[in-house]
């Protein structure tokens, strides 16, 4: 099994993503990555014994990105360069700004949003788009976010979907919360999704964020948050997902 297990890579290639060019010549190399290896490791312990083999239709890593934006789309990049995965699958716990989400509950992620890059102005939020530092349609962005442009197509469990924002700094101020989920209409908030995005459309490298609430965004009282219970459904998913993509045309 420890031939699953991936952390942190040294940049000593060059980006070439082979798959791309020759798909029908490549296996299915799929990436689980997650800010820590607490939120992949039920998987990891229980991963389906054939993944881990030189499976050569299909095989599964772990990778460790760290926690943050900056930490998060360095070690992405480097992981890409020395594996050039088929798919990447981003995993993790989330915070939810909807209170009616039961907490627990596992959504695919269809678009995601860099929050807090920008300037308070006169008591008014302006980010790079209000400032003109960027177009909304600048690659990679469109329309001033970051959408799945591969969740149709690697969705397979036919997950709810949700908008997330990326921080960099936990929401618990009032007005931030409702910038987030007023102004860039998200439901879920993570720490690391969005350079998952960035990296995956600018590259064009197919990703799917896979996320569990385990908090309301704003709740700093953790006995009130159910991160066992996020832990243990985002595992669950990601065994059946696993399992279900394995079983796609081609993949096995």
């Amino acid at each position: 099994m420890s031939a699953l297990f991936i952390q942190r890579y040294k940049f000593d290639g060059q980006l070439n993503h082979f798959s791309e060019a020759f798909p029908d010549l490549c296996a299915m190399r799929v990436i689980i990555t997650a800010a820590t290896n607490g939120e992949w490791m039920p998987s990891f312990q229980k991963i389906n014994p054939s993944f881990a083999t030189n499976n050569k239709r299909f095989s599964v890593g772990f990778h460790e990105s760290g926690i943050g934006l900056l930490a998060s789309s360095v070690s992405l990049m480097k992981m890409f360069v020395q594996e050039t995965p088929t798919l990447i699958i981003q995993v993790g716990i989330c915070g939810s700004f909807d209170k009616k989400i039961p907490l627990g509950k596992v959504f695919a992620v269809k678009d995601d949003f860099a929050g807090d890059i920008g300037v308070m102005e006169n008591k008014v939020w302006k980010d790079l788009f209000d400032l003109k530092l960027d177009k909304p349609n600048d690659a990679p962005y469109e329309k001033k976010s970051l959408p799945n442009p591969w969740l149709k197509q690697y969705n397979v469990l036919n997950l709810p979907t949700k908008k997330a924002v990326t921080i960099n700094t936990i929401s618990t101020d009032k007005n931030k919360i409702e910038l987030y989920s007023g102004r860039y209409k998200a439901s879920l908030e993570s720490m690391e999704g969005a350079a998952l995005h960035y990296m995956g459309r600018d590259l064009h490298i197919p990703f799917i964020q896979i996320r569990a609430v385990s908090n309301y965004v704003g709740e700093r009282n953790k006995a009130k948050w159910k991160m066992k219970e996020a832990i243990y459904n985002l595992n669950e998913t990601l065994l059946q997902y696993l399992d279900a993509l394995h079983k796609l045309p081609n993949h096995a």
